[in-house]
């Protein structure tokens, strides 16, 4: 089953550059937005990682895959060549 979270955590990447082409426009506009659910879903992961609950896993998995999907949405607002 972990083999599942983790291809699931690698095709963040793949859906952050998708998302940061689908939506350049908005790219430098929600850049605080991006640095402020980063922040959050990385101190809710940290949360979570002392509770314990049924779905404590795949919840951390899913915030991981939040953050990597901002963070590369933060990384391409920087880049002039990219955001219009």
């Amino acid at each position: 089953m972990i083999w599942l979270y983790v291809a699931i955590i690698i095709l963040a990447f793949p859906v952050g550059y998708l998302l940061s082409y689908l939506a350049r426009d908005e790219l430098v506009a929600g850049r605080k937005w991006f640095y402020s659910l980063t922040i959050v879903s990385l101190v809710v992961a940290a949360m979570l990682g002392f509770i314990n609950f049924a779905f404590k896993l795949p919840s951390i998995f899913a915030l991981v895959f939040m953050i990597i999907i901002s963070l590369i949405a933060v990384w391409k607002s920087h880049d002039k060549m990219f955001v219009k």
